[in-house]
């Protein structure tokens, strides 16, 4: 397409696999039962995405746990009581926290980025966490003989392996979620829990080519779970500068859902790097409401008033549902949102001239 198109991560999950996750951590089912559930949703995403005419497919995040701790689903050096993120709707999710070292991925996102590629031959992107979120799971009173500096050094190496992995199997581009950017500033309003973020992901974007970053992107959002979100409070004007900064070749900015999206725009402008790439949001995964695709035009060309049509694409404003158990947006709005995003960068493209 003229102008580019891509989803950024989940799709939710059909009954039958929420139910599965279920009963396989409650020791009812098996592993090879829980897969025959996994794969089933994977060929299904993939049908139903292809369908919607979307030039990029994912694999809808269906084998995930979570979209943050799937690297760490299972290992045995955690603890249940980590970081509590709250939402403004009043419900919280709490992250696990490290017990001891060396910290190693226990899973990556390449094996969903290889069963996705067996079921089309449409480009995949493939999203996998950033590292900046795994550093929440250090404890802040730390761990006896492990030191935070040797915690950062592996976590760097993992993360750089799961985007390397990703890259060297096929992936036409890979997404870090950084959704803990935002929240940062809500945390540390003083920005410098959000630079100490950045310049760990800087750290494992720096290994890789010029080639290489221009198909690596960080997705930024307001943290959307459950029709809430944990950070929309938190100014743009505050994390897009230090968030552009970042050495990656595309950048995915939650839109839609802002409620000034000009002005959000004019700091996309002033502060994107040449050469790269911003998708901006242009359907809202919490709203219920089905957008249209002149709607979606109509935002691609809001948006195209600020952005160079060259560094210019649309996406979700953030994953359907994150969390696996996140059953606020059923999969058949899921759909139908991301066949209106497509449509609609269409249309603005065609009356754009692109």
């Amino acid at each position: 397409m003229p102008i580019p198109t891509e989803p950024i991560g989940s799709v939710p999950r059909p009954l039958e696999l929420i139910t599965g996750f279920q009963d396989h951590a409650e020791g009812r089912i098996d592993s090879t039962a829980l897969r025959e559930l996994t794969d089933a949703a994977l060929a299904d995403t993939v049908s139903r995405m292809a369908a919607t005419g979307s030039p990029v497919v994912t694999d809808g995040e269906q084998d995930k746990p979570s979209f943050l701790t799937y690297p760490v689903a299972g290992i045995p050096d955690l603890s249940p009581d980590g970081a509590v993120v709250p939402f403004a709707d009043g419900h919280t999710r709490q992250l696990p926290v490290l017990t001891s070292g060396p910290f190693r991925y226990a899973a990556r996102a390449v094996d969903q980025l290889r069963a996705t590629r067996r079921l089309t031959d449409l480009p995949v992107k493939q999203a996998v966490i950033a590292p900046s979120a795994l550093s929440l799971l250090y404890p802040a009173d730390g761990i006896e003989g492990y030191p935070r500096e040797r915690f950062l050094a592996d976590l760097a190496d993992e993360a750089e392996a799961d985007i390397r992995t990703c890259l060297e199997a096929g992936a036409d581009s890979v997404q870090l979620d950084f959704t803990e950017g935002r929240l940062s500033l809500k945390l540390d309003p003083s920005g410098g829990l959000l630079r100490d973020f950045t310049a760990l992901i800087t750290t494992v974007l720096a290994r890789f080519s010029a080639e290489e970053r221009a198909r690596i992107g960080v997705h930024t959002c307001p943290g959307g779970d459950q029709d809430s979100t944990h950070s929309a409070d938190v100014d743009y004007a505050e994390l897009l500068p230090t968030l552009f900064a970042v050495p990656a070749g595309r950048f995915y900015v939650q839109l839609a859902s802002e409620p000034d999206r000009k002005r959000t725009l004019a700091v996309i402008r002033d502060h994107l790097p040449a050469g790269a790439r911003v998708f901006v949001g242009v359907v809202d995964p919490i709203d219920p409401r089905v957008e249209t695709a002149e709607e979606v035009r109509d935002r691609v060309l809001e948006a195209a008033e600020f952005i160079p049509l060259e560094q210019l694409g649309t996406c979700d404003d953030c994953g359907f549902a994150p969390f696996a158990d996140d059953t606020s947006t059923s999969r058949d709005t899921a759909f139908a949102k991301i066949a209106a995003r497509v449509e609609g960068t269409r249309l603005a493209a065609e009356a754009l001239g692109a």
